[in-house]
């Protein structure tokens, strides 16, 4: 590891006076910061990687963690990352805390994206349960499983709107809309948070990416973004403000530019937005080296002009680069930078470190995280969320449920027994080994069917010597669960694809098995939507199950045995071809809309415009009906509150869950409105036969545009509502907004 900081020596041993007060919580930041030389402070607002103990190799390991220790003990770094288990962390964290002139903890940080070491399903895939307290009970045990082990920081959630499945960390975040996506940030926030950052079970969040890293050119990671102020505020930050709102402790910077200014330079998002409008008190953070990239940007000179652009940008702490360690003494003694902004920085890192309690105590517990990692508990909520995450895309006369106790079911396809891949993308501390395959749950969950099994063909490349062994397994079969789709390593960051049809030979070996006769079940397991309308049209029944974690298996077989009734629904729309992306259901109408059988309108010349899947689409073994749309008030105030009502009724002949959505179309504004968009949605579960009046609420919040002048108000003027189970569809109404109300006074008013 190559060293950028000036070395400085402090005598260490005893715990000063000073020091030694603020174990008893006399914790005084700026009496702290008062004492730290500008080096010191420079630490502070430096993270560096270290290595995971596993990785070191024995011969290495004393002189690599002596560095690590040193520049901990001499205050060269303020925050670590990449360290696991809390007796390692502990012997890092135990030369800040106990060796060093002043005794500041280190912060350690980890990319808990979806567990620690109880790995759940891929954010993509949980955000289809569309049960926010499910979500935030998947970051709560992460969070007690992450500060057990001595991490006090997760680089989570993602909270970036996705409407391209090109971009690969789409499998990161909550999808494509932004109202959901600001629900789904403000409870992963909450999970990971607790009932306060200093108690032990809890991390500090971080939102990441501010900001529009998700609507990069092309869906390639890293690339450019350009769009309105309308556009960046109605869509990208929606998630972000929820986050802030929700107490997130930090937010993290994103790779790109937006409108030509990369972000972790952009003075107009992390001053004016971030801190002036929203008041966020917390730190942001740069991410790995996205300030050295402000030189191949084309935005900074060199390391230095970055260090100080980011840093009077108002990113307070450095991932990886070590720009503000190396560059920023130098900038100060030039007078290029004042120390009274470094200051607010270290400033801010500090107060966190009050905040987390770590003053107090810094370390991981290892008893408890011997209790809670892996727990029987932790693998339960694991299984629950499998299961809730997989979605039902199609059911020819009723395919699924399979029946367990007879008949022989041929399980093929390079994904259904393959532990990495069933952890899917940014898998923390997880390991293969603790994950259930598609195969080994099948083979669990029967009792009495035969379970066969061929790999047919691998992920990739054009092997297809499989073939025949899977296409006779076909054959002898009753049915077919035929496992195809993305590995974990075609997904997440860095891999975006430009062609999002099965991979290798994958496509083949479906329609092979597709031809033999045999009925087809067609399980999708992927980071993202994908392309596949061949499978659609030629399986007897398809799901989308995703990458779903240590219980991976277990969850697919209590959805395909019928144990669950799927319930889970679509948050990113599925393309019919690469060509129609980015496709998304809030899309805004045009001066020539589309219209059947004719020319000079908005529409493809050579196939629908309309997705495979759209947003908020999935089925279940049972069905439901909606009925009785009543709006109670046909016209509001412009500060006032519509109430909607529907009745949905299961009118099938088991059990099950649906999802009733609320859509609206502000038909006419300053500003063109999307066709439908989001506003309400309430996950209800119901006995065969069984009826529940569902009720939404629209005010401010939910009705409020951002105009032209920039500024968030509610127009007069006719709202469509639309209640569905999907973006498609559904029971229509509509209520006016009015400057007063039918009373003839403003809501509010007495």
């Amino acid at each position: 590891m190559r060293a950028h900081a000036t070395f400085f020596s402090v005598s260490v041993g005893a715990l000063t006076a000073f020091a030694t007060a603020q174990r008893s919580g006399e914790v005084d930041v700026d009496a702290i910061l008062a004492r730290l030389t500008l080096e010191q402070k420079l630490g502070q607002i430096t993270l560096i990687p270290i290595g995971e103990p596993q990785n070191i190799p024995d011969k290495d390991r004393n002189s690599i963690v002596g560095n690590w220790q040193e520049a901990a003990r001499t205050g060269r770094v303020g925050a670590m990352y990449g360290a696991n288990t809390a007796a390692y962390t502990n012997e890092i964290q135990r030369a800040a805390f106990e060796e060093s002139e002043h005794g500041i903890p280190l912060i350690i940080g980890n990319d808990i994206i979806h567990g620690y070491r109880t790995i759940f399903p891929i954010p993509l895939a949980s955000s289809g349960s569309f049960d926010l307290e499910l979500m935030q009970s998947l970051t709560r045990a992460a969070a007690v499983e992450s500060r057990a082990a001595g991490t006090h920081w997760t680089f989570a959630p993602m909270v970036d709107i996705a409407r391209d499945p090109r971009w690969g960390r789409a499998s990161e975040g909550a999808g494509e809309d932004p109202w959901f996506g600001a629900k789904v940030a403000a409870a992963r926030v909450k999970g990971f948070q607790g009932e306060g950052l200093d108690r032990p079970d809890a991390v500090a969040a971080t939102a990441k990416h501010f900001a529009a890293y998700g609507a990069a050119v092309g869906g390639r990671d890293y690339d450019t973004t350009d769009m309105s102020e309308q556009t960046l505020r109605e869509i990208h930050l929606r998630p972000f403000k929820a986050a802030v709102e929700a107490g997130t402790a930090t937010l993290m910077t994103s790779f790109n530019d937006i409108n030509g200014v990369p972000a972790s330079g952009n003075s107009f998002l992390l001053q004016n937005i971030l801190r002036e409008e929203w008041n966020f008190d917390g730190f942001v953070t740069s991410d790995y080296t996205s300030i050295n990239e402000m030189i191949p940007h084309g935005f900074a000179r060199d390391l230095q002009h970055a260090g100080i652009l980011a840093l009077e940008a108002g990113c307070d702490v450095d991932l990886t680069g070590r720009v503000y360690q190396s560059q920023l003494t130098e900038a100060v003694e030039k007078g290029l930078i004042s120390e009274a902004t470094i200051d607010k920085s270290v400033r801010r890192v500090l107060e966190m470190k009050k905040r987390l309690g770590l003053f107090e105590n810094p370390y991981g517990d290892e008893d408890t995280e011997a209790k809670v990692t892996l727990s029987d508990e932790h693998r339960a909520l694991a299984r629950k969320a499998a299961a809730e995450s997989v979605v039902l895309l199609k059911n020819t006369d009723d395919l699924l449920p399979l029946d367990g106790t007879r008949g022989t079911i041929a399980v093929i396809g390079p994904l259904a027994d393959s532990k990495r891949d069933s952890l899917g993308t940014w898998a923390g501390m997880g390991r293969a080994e603790d994950a259930v395959t598609a195969l080994e749950g099948l083979q669990n969950a029967v009792d009495g069917a035969r379970i066969v099994y061929a790999e047919g063909c691998k992920p990739d490349g054009d092997d297809r010597s499989g073939f025949q062994a899977a296409i006779a397994l076909a054959r002898s079969a009753d049915v077919v669960l035929l496992f195809v789709g993305e590995t974990e390593i075609m997904t997440g960051e860095a891999n975006s694809r430009a062609d999002l049809t099965l991979p290798g030979v994958q496509r083949e070996l479906f329609e092979a098995i597709a031809e033999t006769g045999t009925p087809v079940v067609a399980m999708l397991s992927t980071g993202r939507p994908i392309v596949v309308p061949e499978v659609e049209e030629k399986a007897d029944a398809v799901m989308s199950v995703w990458h779903l974690g240590v219980e991976h298996g277990n969850g697919i077989a209590d959805v395909v045995f019928g144990d669950v009734n799927p319930g889970a629904k679509l948050t990113m729309s599925w393309p019919r071809a690469i060509g129609q992306i980015p496709v998304y259901y809030a899309r805004k109408n045009t001066g020539r809309p589309y219209r059947p059988n004719t020319r000079f309108v908005n529409r493809y010349r050579d196939m629908t415009m309309e997705p495979l899947y759209p947003f908020g689409y999935g089925l279940s073994y049972t069905t439901f009906e909606l009925s009785g749309l009543d709006v109670a008030s046909p016209e509001i105030g412009t500060r006032g509150v519509a109430t909607v009502k529907a009745t949905v009724t299961n009118t099938g002949d088991r059990a099950g869950s649906e999802v009733v959505q609320l859509y609206i179309h502000d038909r006419v504004a300053t500003l063109v409105q999307p066709l439908r968009k989001l506003r309400g949605f309430e996950k209800v579960t119901l006995e065969a036969g069984e009826s529940k009046e569902v009720t939404f609420e629209l005010g401010t919040e939910e009705l409020a545009i951002w105009n032209g002048e920039m500024d968030w108000v509610v127009e007069p003027g006719t709202f469509g509502v639309y209640v569905s189970t999907s973006s498609k569809g559904g029971l229509e109404g509509e209520f006016e907004v009015v400057e007063r109300g039918t009373n003839g006074k403003m809501w509010g008013e007495n």
